[in-house]
């Protein structure tokens, strides 16, 4: 070999450093016990300055598992740096450093260190000691896959065959004295970098031998997430739930969301440890609750409910009855309302003008003080900020169906920060949460997502967004989130910036799916271009126009035997409220060009009726659609059961709203319809809105002279059941006809 004697010099050199470090390492090998440690000598250390919800959370993790937890630096000014978005974290060394001087040769203790905001417990002290002792070294340091803060080390490390590579400060656990030799030399700044000094100590080889350091290369004991989401699922199993690393098939102890990784965590953290399982369901719904049951009236929390109508919004007279049906003390409310829509200040000046005075206060933002969403909401929450009589802010968008009249009382007793009941649209997907967000900030599917939704799983979950409707307390608007603007942040929509920035503030949004709270309604085909809007509704709110126009007894005429059977094979049954009714009548009146009664009608095909009356067709006022979907959807399985072996389509060529009057049109001549049967609607009351009226079928002489409002009557139309309309007396009289499969 040729060399210069400088070289060669060198190279004899090295085996004997290597000798020595191996001799080294060795004897530290040779010191390690042969038995794992009892978990009386483990001491778990963190560093927390303020109890965010990331620390109770942690918290209650350790207390689940018994762990002994000495938390450090409770109430200090953080002058560490913004760890999230820099190098930063020197305060953590300074602090455990003093701590651990009266631990400094206790050789039996085995110390813990893990940061607290961002890290769960999944298992208990026995598996974490017997794991440090099956590493066979006196300190062991999390691992992951990225280098921080100093890409220029990464040389410096030494290589692995698995596993890996780089050093994370957020968990160690060894001696108490290996661990006090690791933080005495700190003599930096707080601000300076708490990782970088660590690896350091870790890259020097003289150092890593004498304290005999390691790191938790296949993540037994500390899973870091940062660069591991692909690798770690939840392992249900045996009634308990872990973070299995399937690259390396092992089970870590400790969960530590570094990095943009704290929503993974929180995922993880609606499970572990122990949070959910499939046998137990939620274990923790019940715990830090308070109840209202036993309070009075005026002992009840004050609440201040923020109302947003931000875009035209069908059935909004229903939210406003919802709202006054909730069943809460009206005189703890107070009322805010933010309506940018100069169609719906007649449904809100209605309602403040019949109930205003039944609430605490009301305040109302109209479309003519051109204020913006975002702002307006800001508005709200600075109402219950700068009053501490504001226990809490319900912030609610007028889209919200509020069903669950207990909504307020159920969302405080669960007592949680900032809490939305979950809420979607009707058999759809679509809801006010999220699960998960994507790598810009927006909607992604977490793997819980259709099951919380569809309430297979049922519980509390920590999730990263929610609108629509929450509650938050008022205590945390006054001291946490005293930062007047929460409802901008860069180009985001104000309920996107609202989350963002609630988030920044370390404090967790839950969504409840425990009881069922209402859905929310689809708003993209919302138009004003008719007297009663909400009854074009059928296909958009399904749920909602059903509710509001379909009679209560409908679901169950053959259970109960509401299907009456006046005349052979002619059935009268419940199918309109009164209001559907009412609605049907004033929207044909509002219309007004009903026909004249005669026989030539340009309307029909071929321009002549045979038996004309004088009403108004469906497709003149574009209610087409809406009505064949309604004889589909309601009047097609009672025709199935009324008329058995017979299926229907509901497929119509005429359907429409009669009109009879004594002077106008009192009767109609006997006559069969065009159709396979007829569907016939009385809309409005004998003896209250006209006398007389009613159908006599001419072959079985029999007649119904009291039609009830909302009732309809179905009968073959052809061949069977020749009938006739009888003499209105007095008054006006009102049905609407339906010739079904013609």
């Amino acid at each position: 070999m040729d060399c210069t004697p400088r070289v060669c010099s060198l190279f004899l050199v090295l085996p004997i450093l290597t000798l020595i470090s191996l001799s080294q390492f060795s004897d530290c090998r040779s010191e390690i016990r042969k038995n794992p440690v009892p978990k009386e000598n483990l001491l778990v250390f963190t560093v927390a300055t303020k109890e965010t919800d990331g620390f109770k959370r942690f918290m209650r993790s350790a207390n689940f598992f018994n762990y002994t937890v000495k938390v450090l630096g409770l109430g200090e000014e953080w002058t560490g740096g913004d760890v999230t978005k820099t190098s930063g974290g020197g305060q953590k060394v300074r602090i455990l450093k003093q701590a651990l001087k009266s631990y400094a040769t206790e050789k039996e203790l085995v110390i813990l260190f893990v940061d607290s905001y961002d890290v769960i417990f999944a298992s208990g002290p026995e598996e974490l000691l017997k794991k440090f002792h099956q590493a066979k070294h006196k300190l062991v340091f999390g691992a992951e896959a990225f280098i921080w803060p100093s890409r220029h080390l990464e040389i410096q490390y030494p290589h692995v065959r698995e596993g890996k590579r780089f050093l994370n400060s957020g968990g160690f656990i060894g001696f108490a004295p290996n661990v006090y030799q690791l933080v005495e030399p700190w003599d930096l700044q707080d601000k300076d970098d708490d990782q970088l000094f660590y690896t350091k100590t870790y890259l020097d080889p003289e150092k890593r031998a004498s304290l005999n350091i390691t790191l938790d290369h296949r993540c037994r004991i500390f899973q870091n997430l940062n660069g591991a989401l692909d690798e770690v699922v939840l392992k249900f199993e045996d009634n308990q739930v872990r973070a299995r690393n399937m690259a390396y098939n092992s089970l870590p102890v400790i969960i530590h969301g570094n990095g943009p990784t704290k929503m993974q965590l929180n995922y993880l953290g609606n499970y572990i440890p122990k949070v959910w399982t499939f046998e137990t369901g939620c274990t923790h719904c019940e715990k830090d609750t308070i109840s209202l049951a036993e309070k009075k009236d005026s002992e009840f929390p004050t609440v201040l409910i923020g109302i947003f109508i931000e875009q035209l919004t069908p059935f909004i007279e229903d939210f406003f009855e919802r709202l006054l049906n909730l069943n809460f003390p009206k005189k703890q409310l107070r009322i805010f309302i933010h309506n940018t829509q100069t169609h719906h200040e007649q449904h809100v000046w209605k309602f403040i003008e019949q109930h205003g005075d039944k609430y605490q206060s009301v305040k109302v933002v109209g479309p003519d003080e051109e204020i913006a969403n975002a702002d307006a909401r800001n508005m709200g929450i600075d109402l219950c900020r700068q009053d501490v009589t504001c226990d809490y802010y319900f912030s609610v968008d007028i889209e919200v169906v509020l069903q669950n009249r207990d909504i307020l009382k159920l969302l405080i007793e669960q007592n949680r920060s900032i809490l939305a009941p979950l809420i979607s649209r009707h058999k759809k997907l679509w809801s006010n949460f999220w699960g998960a967000l994507s790598v810009d900030g927006y909607y992604a599917r977490s793997e819980d997502y259709v099951d919380i939704v569809q309430r297979r799983r049922i519980g509390l979950w920590n999730v990263p967004y929610i609108s629509s409707v929450y509650l938050i307390q008022g205590t945390l608007l006054q001291s946490v989130l005293t930062e007047k603007d929460l409802y901008h942040a860069s180009n985001l929509d104000p309920d996107m910036a609202f989350c963002h920035n609630i988030r920044e503030q370390e404090v967790f949004m839950y969504i409840t799916n425990r009881h069922e709270f209402g859905r929310i309604l689809s708003v993209a085909n919302c138009h004003t271009d008719h007297l009663h809007n909400d009854l074009w509704q059928i296909s958009e709110n399904p749920q909602d126009w059903e509710d509001k126009y379909i009679h209560e007894n409908y679901s169950s005429i053959i259970e109960n035997k509401i299907l009456l059977e006046p005349c052979p094979d002619v059935y009268w049954f419940p199918i309109f409220t009164e209001r559907a009714c009412d609605e049907i009548v004033e929207e044909m009146e509002h219309f007004g060009q009903w026909s004249t009664g005669g026989n030539r009608d340009i309307r029909i095909q071929g321009g002549y009726e045979n038996v004309p009356t004088i009403d108004i067709h469906m497709n003149q006022i574009g209610y087409e659609r809406e009505w064949q979907r309604f004889l589909r959807e309601f009047i097609a399985p009672l025709t199935e059961k009324i008329y058995p072996g017979y299926y229907t389509k509901a497929l119509f060529d005429l359907a429409f709203v009669v009109r009879y009057k004594p002077d106008e049109q009192p009767s109609l001549m006997p006559h069969h319809d065009a159709s396979t049967f007829t569907v016939n609607i009385a809309l409005n009351k004998v003896g209250v809105d006209y006398q007389g009226g009613g159908c006599r079928f001419i072959r079985y002489n029999c007649s119904i002279q009291a039609p009830r409002k909302g009732w309809a009557l179905m009968h073959p139309g052809r061949l069977t059941h020749y009938h006739e309309g009888l003499p209105t007396t007095s008054g006006t009289r009102y049905i609407a006809v339906s010739f079904v499969d013609p």
